[in-house]
């Protein structure tokens, strides 16, 4: 299927539900391709410039064949992030994409300590972070604030889907731009204006 910008998709014939189900490995991608073409269409109608940060690598070896260069060994020159940052109404963003299969419970152990800390330093420098997170095939924003002040006042090792239904924002999917994530912004961070 074609859609606008020379975007194409492919549908899965109806019978055909391997294609549905998501490795372990790849767990998040379907969310990440989604928020990847949302920000497109941000930066396309000058909304926001809002980019998927690339993880640091470092190369350790690399070969050449047909004249192309091939990595063979890369190592993490340093732990990433959040997967997303940019601008958006003159504010500093950053939020990180999560999706899990548990039906009851966000585990904890999907974000890491760094991303916690850049998370409250983003805050604190009076920009905004949230989580859009991804569960019983819904999609929700929860704020950078919600989930600091979560884990601050609990020990357990997971947000339990009621705190995530009771305190994190619904994204509407639609045609365009395919999770809105932004009208959600403007309602918590910009009281609508």
């Amino acid at each position: 299927m074609q859609y606008p910008n020379n975007i194409k998709k492919d549908i899965p014939k109806s019978g055909d539900l391997n294609i549905l189900k998501t490795s372990h490995k790849n767990r998040g991608m379907n969310l990440e391709n989604e928020i990847n073409l949302t920000n497109e269409y941000y930066r396309n109608k000058d909304i926001a410039l809002i980019f998927k940060k690339p993880t640091p690598i470092g190369v350790a070896k690399v070969s050449y064949q047909n004249k192309k260069k091939i990595i063979d060994k890369a190592y993490f020159k340093e732990q990433s992030t959040l997967d997303y940052n940019g601008l958006y109404r003159g504010k500093y963003i950053e939020f990180d994409a999560k999706e899990t299969l548990n039906k009851t419970a966000f585990p904890l152990s999907n974000i890491h300590i760094h991303q916690t800390k850049q998370i409250r330093d983003v805050i604190r420098h009076n920009g905004i972070a949230f989580l859009i997170i991804r569960m019983n095939y819904i999609t929700y924003l929860l704020t950078g604030e919600d989930y600091i002040s979560y884990i601050d006042s609990n020990k357990r090792k997971s947000i339990s889907y009621n705190y995530i239904k009771e305190n994190a924002y619904i994204i509407k999917e639609a045609y365009q731009p395919q999770l809105d994530y932004l009208s959600i912004v403007d309602k918590i961070y910009f009281k609508g204006e």
